[in-house]
């Protein structure tokens, strides 16, 4: 689709500003004028750490049982203090992605100079996923280039000749600057680099333990010379040059075959051509993002430069197809960040970044309070759902480490993890009680295996991997939860809501974090309970464990309405120690549940949309890139577009870099710059999809949340529970024509505006409505 581009004029000054590209395990952020490029590199699995075992002075059973008969009891304090000496991990080598090196690109042969960039125009090409970067005038003859990150041959692959097509025209040097204090790079060879690094760093580990990794520049002139200079490679006097960059580390490679893997790409590359691998990368690359189309509708913004846009979108002025562009940038940084044979999922930076996370307390690794599910939650609807792979292997990876965690702290068979995780399967509570105590944190990251699953419908991996790997999460929490004396409920706790904390009766002299029963964790384990019986009906199996689950779901507590009319976060009606928190993550059952619907439980979706208002009120909201995201995704399943609509335009208007990536700001979470955070790119581009089409609680609803902004469009390509894809054109605010196509026998209830129409579809049917079929309350053709 036309104008899918980041479009530029002038030069990018440093990263947040920069343009990136990825493959799936290697990663890119372009930025640079005329005189110089640089190339931020990062690599997935370039992690600092090791493997640790779980370590905890704790009995299991015993002791968890004495701190809940303190918190029965209302001695929360001394609940908490038990908590800290039992429940409570030292962070040890956690370790985090590093930042791999700099390939810096100095034109002219000289170091890089202060520079205008006249004349210059960078983009990236959503279409395509390549980064340009011209000249608009042969008056100003700098030196094009033209980078790529190929996922069928692994490299970065780049192209550079002059910008006024001039022969001869092209002299650059380029180095390697590690970003870690071991990285060597020689010469290694005509037109030749070498390097080694180590992943090591001493914020989040001792500084001598991280992954090993090795890597090869290869250049290839076309006329000019090339030789080596003072480590770096020169290029004179050039019609054009290509630059092949390949790395390999030994992240779950016992042999040594690892080592010589990069230099071998880099010289497969080089004999294969820059031609070759654009197009293979073209077409690799479309066979993910073409699927779906967004056309929001021109205002006649979408051929100014990406700043000028967000600049009048923050002045109020319209421009609907900025947004469809950010849904396909989401769709775009996930196929760059996440591809089927990755061999990581996407961290808090997805694959990208600068440095900056990793010197705070919190570094680029697995959240599992949601960041880390909320860079996967567009990945089905918006059509890619290989790239969701990564993350499943991870998920069934982590359940076998989180066995020795459940049974070290808690005594309970299953498996468990908490509030982060990282490389090398650390599934402990976090360094501090107050927010490391989350106990369900594995169980909402696992969660992506059942939204998989319902979207596929593929019984293979229902029967080999979702319902294994969710089967352990329940034996553990059936083994581990306990019925609450005064309700007679089941419960789980002590645990907190991430990340946030309550008064007691007692008054608001102290807050608390820990407490039994958070609304949180209920909703999940509902969610788990109800999908492992379903599913042992399905498969045949596990009767026994069958009827366990659903004895315990009779005995769950329901979802409760606090005295100020919104949905209680805890089990108990608490004062809210911090009504402006960041996190949301009690509204759960709202989005991404569906336990809170308008149709079904009208009451609590008041109650969640009380929530929501009552925060967007409070002076104190933090300006928190996810949280917004999260603000616009459940506005729309409570069919309010006009406040999601606002919630997106803020975040894309306030809270993004020059190069659209969504940032967390300084002051937050102790971060002292704002600090790119990939989960509002993915985040916003989920809560978009949510707008136009949702799929859960047995129905399919077309246009749910349009905004008023957004009159006329088109979105093709969307899926839908049931394994199902839907096609979408709207006029004028109102449903034209809609398509649902089936890709497995489909049975469902398709809702519009107030009405709902029964669907039964075989494979391979299809099924067209307008707007008349609704409003006569039947099937149209």
């Amino acid at each position: 689709m036309s104008g899918m581009k980041l479009t530029f004029n002038g030069p990018a000054d440093g990263w947040k500003q920069g343009l990136p590209l990825g493959n799936g395990r290697l990663g890119a952020v372009a930025h640079g004028g005329a005189a110089g490029e640089t190339w931020c590199v990062t690599e997935a699995t370039y992690w600092s750490g090791r493997a640790e075992p779980p370590a905890t002075p704790s009995r299991g059973k015993a002791d968890v049982a004495a701190m809940r008969e303190l918190f029965y009891a209302g001695d929360y304090a001394a609940g908490e203090e038990m908590a800290s000496r039992l429940l409570q991990a030292e962070k040890g080598n956690f370790g985090t992605n590093l930042s791999l090196c700099d390939v810096v690109l100095s034109f002219g042969g000289g170091a890089p100079s202060e520079d205008a960039g006249a004349g210059l125009v960078r983009g990236l090409n959503l279409e395509e996923a390549i980064y340009r970067a011209d000249f608009a005038s042969p008056a100003s003859p700098g030196i094009s280039r033209e980078l790529l990150a190929s996922h069928p041959d692994n490299v970065l692959a780049a192209r550079l000749w002059s910008g006024a097509d001039s022969a001869g025209g092209v002299t650059f040097a380029l180095r390697l600057e590690g970003r870690t204090d071991r990285f060597e790079a020689e010469v290694s060879g005509e037109g030749a680099l070498a390097f080694t690094s180590q992943a090591t760093e001493t914020m989040h580990s001792d500084g001598t333990c991280g992954v090993l990794a090795r890597g090869a520049v290869k250049i290839v002139a076309r006329g000019g010379t090339v030789a080596a200079a003072d480590g770096a490679i020169v290029v004179d006097d050039a019609d054009e040059a290509y630059v092949y960059f390949a790395v390999e580390t030994d992240y779950l490679q016992p042999d040594g075959s690892w080592a010589q893997a990069a230099a071998g790409r880099a010289e497969a590359a080089a004999a294969k051509g820059y031609a070759a691998i654009r197009a293979a990368h073209i077409a690799d690359y479309r066979a993910l993002y073409a699927r779906v189309e967004a056309d929001f509708g021109d205002s006649g913004a979408s051929a100014l430069p990406l700043g000028e846009r967000t600049r009048r979108l923050r002045e109020g002025h319209d421009d609907p197809q900025l947004f469809a562009l950010f849904f396909q940038y989401g769709r775009y940084l996930t196929i760059a960040g996440s591809r089927a044979d990755s061999v990581l999922p996407m961290h808090l930076q997805g694959i990208w970044n600068d440095g900056e996370a990793n010197r705070m307390a919190w570094s680029c690794d697995y959240h599992l309070d949601v960041n880390t599910e909320m860079n996967y939650y567009p990945t089905e609807a918006a059509n890619l759902a290989e790239c969701h792979a990564p993350l499943m292997r991870y998920v069934e990876r982590l359940a076998e480490a989180g066995r020795a965690t459940a049974q070290a702290y808690y005594g309970s068979v299953g498996w468990v993890a908490h509030v982060f995780s990282n490389a090398w399967g650390f599934t402990s509570p976090g360094w501090h009680y107050s927010w490391g105590l989350n106990v369900t944190g594995g169980l909402w990251i696992a969660n992506q295996l059942r939204l998989h699953y319902e979207y596929g419908l593929d019984e293979r991996f229902l029967r080999d991997t979702a319902y294994p790997v969710l089967k352990e999460a329940a034996r553990f929490y059936l083994d581990y939860m306990t019925v609450h004396p005064e309700y007679g409920w089941l419960v789980t706790g002590p645990s907190n809501s991430p990340e946030n904390s309550f008064y007691t009766e007692g008054g608001a002299e102290r807050s608390y974090t820990l407490s039994m029963g958070p609304t949180m964790d209920q909703s999940l384990v509902r969610d788990l309970f109800e999908f492992c019986a379903s599913a042992s009906e399905r498969l045949g199996a596990d009767e026994a464990l069958r009827e366990r689950l659903r004895e315990a779901i009779a005995l769950l507590p329901p979802l409760r309405v606090g005295a100020n009319g919104g949905l209680q976060e805890w089990l108990m009606d608490y004062g809210e120690a911090q009504p402006d928190h960041r996190h949301l993550s009690h509204l759960y059952a709202l989005y991404p549940g569906n336990q809170i619907t308008p149709q079904g439980t009208p009451e609590l979706s008041e109650a969640a949309r009380k929530t929501l208002t009552s925060r967007m009120r409070d002076e104190g909201l933090e300006d928190v890139e996810f949280t917004l995201a999260l603000f616009a995704a459940n506005f729309a399943r409570l069919h309010d577009g006009g406040r999601a609509y606002d919630q997106l335009s803020y975040l894309i208007g306030e809270l993004c870099f020059d190069n659209l990536l969504t940032y967390s700001k300084a002051g937050i979470a102790g971060a002292e710059t704002n600090i790119f955070v990939a989960d509002g790119n993915f985040g916003g581009a989920a809560a978009i999809a949510e707008m136009i089409l949702q799929s859960h609680a047995g129905e399919i609803h077309l246009l749910p949340a349009l905004p008023e902004q957004w009159r006329t469009g088109r979105m093709t390509g969307l899926r839908a529970k049931g394994n199902a894809q839907v096609d979408l054109v709207w006029r004028d605010g109102e449903l034209a024509e809609a398509a649902i196509h089936a890709f497995a026998p489909l049975r469902t209830v398709v809702r519009y505006g107030g009405q709902a129409l029964p669907v039964a579809l075989e494979t391979g049917g299809s099924r067209r409505f307008d707007r008349a079929a609704f409003l006569a309350g039947e099937q149209a053709r």
